[in-house]
């Protein structure tokens, strides 16, 4: 009899914690800055009980935020277990700037605590309440593995501790939290080896219903096999070696610009194009400059990035685990002209779209799941060949209106995507109340001028808004000078045409 007291990690949540290394743990931040509003205490502090005792009141809603990991024997395959020993204290952690703390260091404390891995004997998160930030704000620094969530997902999770009504609090009474008894090693390999005795019927099945033509897959399957090729070469070979790439250290440089949201849907619309497709030629434009001052000739250079893309749909919104898959795209960091960049750049995500690579990404790692053989050897493949990309650029849409921590309105948020070896450089966006936030994670040997390539982000979205012909509210780079968060934007969201 199976037991039911585990959840086993699918393919894609559980390929976080195999890929990655000392140098590069594979967890997701945020930091995300408040006003300080009722958390104002009378000596000038922050209310830091207020935040535990709002996260305590809501735990229940997140049961893998009080679950760790736990190992099948021989297989080496994780899976989910209560953790009994949970302790809320260790998970939510208070600290202070040196008053009156400035946005640089709040960006230095945010790289020290993304560098650090979490422990991996306890459940995979943690909190900071960080106070003493001047301006009357404090910020909340969010870290959590990877293998428990994608983008998306944090999304709306961050949600259900906040509220678009700023009168709201969390009140009540938490269910008392009762934890599983975890499963023996015994019944793990029991149930992993009744799996693997089920996989054959259920292949048979899927055969069955790709014959009979009730699966959707039969009805355009010599499109979606070129797509499954179209998937595999485009991550075939290594791009092009550049200063962005490298073996990583054990520190970060995090740093961060925002955006007017309608400037760039005003560019998009003006161009005919995606808010994706603008995202990734300012991108291409930066990081043409980039390489250009460090003496980098571009002409030649195959520069990818990866671009993952949400395939949650609507019935799956809320649930933990990731849900995404990855487009390789090519930038065309070699074209002077930024309005040719855009023009390339809409081509081939258009292709890309029209081929179904990302739905087809997801059924191979439904293949992954039926064989173990399959898996280990795209893990040996994995771990033996380079990273198929340079750059990662993540854009991820939040809500179009403010939103309130117990009635301390949010003014930012800036993400900061985990390094894979090899990647010296993530680029991550939140759009939220008519702003886009951009957040910068660097290695800190690698990039030690990570200041001017957010410099040449905005340098880049201005020389196309103006050869697009838009005017737009303001220079971008003005941003970088505040360090973007002091005029506090609030939340946005929805990029158009379904973008994430």
């Amino acid at each position: 009899m199976s037991n039911t007291n585990y959840d086993r990690l699918p393919f894609m949540d559980a390929s976080f914690l195999i890929f990655e290394s000392e140098n590069s743990p594979l967890h997701v931040a945020a930091t995300v800055i408040y006003e300080a509003g009722p958390f104002r205490l009378k000596n000038g502090g922050i209310d830091v009980d207020r935040f535990r005792e709002s996260t305590r009141l809501l735990l229940h809603r997140i049961p893998r935020y009080r679950q760790k990991l736990a190992w099948i024997p021989v297989v080496k395959h994780p899976v989910w277990v209560d953790d009994e020993h949970f302790e809320l204290d260790y998970h939510i952690r208070h600290t202070s700037l040196p008053q009156p703390g400035s946005i640089e260091q709040l960006k230095k404390l945010s790289a020290r605590i993304m560098a650090q891995p979490l422990d991996h004997a306890r459940p995979l998160w943690e909190s900071w309440v960080v106070e003493g930030l001047e301006g009357d704000r404090f910020a909340w620094i969010s870290k959590l593995h990877h293998c428990m969530i994608d983008g998306s997902a944090g999304q709306e999770l961050a949600q259900i501790l906040m509220s678009p009504d700023p009168e709201h609090r969390v009140s009540g009474e938490a269910p008392r939290y009762f934890p599983r008894p975890a499963p023996s090693e015994r019944d793990l390999l029991r149930d992993e080896m009744g799996r693997y005795a089920g996989l054959g019927g259920r292949a048979l099945r899927g055969l069955a219903s790709l014959a009979s033509g009730k699966s959707e897959l039969r009805k355009d399957l010599e499109g979606r096999l070129g797509a499954f090729r179209r998937a595999f070469s485009s991550s075939d070979g290594a791009p092009s070696q550049t200063p962005l790439n490298g073996e990583n250290g054990p520190h970060r440089r995090f740093d961060w610009l925002d955006m007017s949201l309608a400037d760039v849907k005003a560019v998009r619309r003006a161009l005919g194009c995606t808010v994706n497709d603008v995202v990734l030629a300012i991108v291409s434009g930066a990081v043409r400059d980039f390489l250009l001052r460090r003496s980098i000739r571009v002409e030649d250079l195959d520069f990818r990035v990866s671009a993952p893309v949400s395939i949650r749909s609507e019935d799956e919104k809320g649930e933990m685990g990731n849900r995404v898959s990855m487009w390789y795209l090519h930038l065309p960091i070699d074209e002077k002209d930024p309005l040719e960049r855009v023009e390339r750049i809409h081509a081939e995500t258009q292709e890309l779209k029209e081929s179904k690579v990302a739905l087809d990404a997801d059924a191979i790692m439904g293949v992954v799941e039926w064989t173990p053989t399959v898996l280990m050897s795209l893990a040996g493949r994995a771990s033996s060949g380079s990273t198929p990309y340079n750059l990662m650029v993540t854009n991820v849409p939040g809500p179009q209106f403010p939103l309130y921590l117990e009635g301390a309105k949010m003014l930012a948020q800036y993400a900061q995507v985990p390094l894979a070896d090899g990647t010296a450089l993530g680029v991550a966006l939140v759009s939220y109340d008519g702003k886009l936030f951009w957040g910068f994670n660097a290695d800190y040997e690698l990039v030690p001028d990570l200041e001017y390539f957010v410099k040449a982000i905005a340098t880049s979205f201005n020389e196309l808004a103006r050869a697009a012909g838009v005017e737009t509210e303001g220079d971008s780079a003005a941003a970088v000078k505040e360090g973007a968060a002091d005029e506090g934007a609030a939340a946005d969201a929805t990029t158009e045409e379904g973008e994430a």
